[in-house]
């Protein structure tokens, strides 16, 4: 197993931990409460980490190349 697929853990304890330290309403972010600023924070940054992980492995195209008859 590759060191970069433990990126995966990253979004997890960022969305999961955070909402236990920062399970708060009042500071509001762009017009949200806090804790929901955080979630969806981390929906876009573990999109971003998936594309990591993506760009980082040398066998993402592997498939679709073998599938060509």
């Amino acid at each position: 197993m590759r060191n970069y697929y433990w990126l995966v853990i990253i979004p997890f304890i960022g969305m999961l931990g955070g909402a236990v330290v920062f399970n708060q309403v009042t500071p509001y972010v762009l017009g949200l409460p806090f804790l929901l600023f955080w979630i969806l924070l981390w929906i876009v940054l573990s999109s971003l980490t998936m594309l990591v992980i993506y760009q980082l492995d040398k066998s993402n195209g592997l498939l679709d190349k073998e599938g060509d008859d």
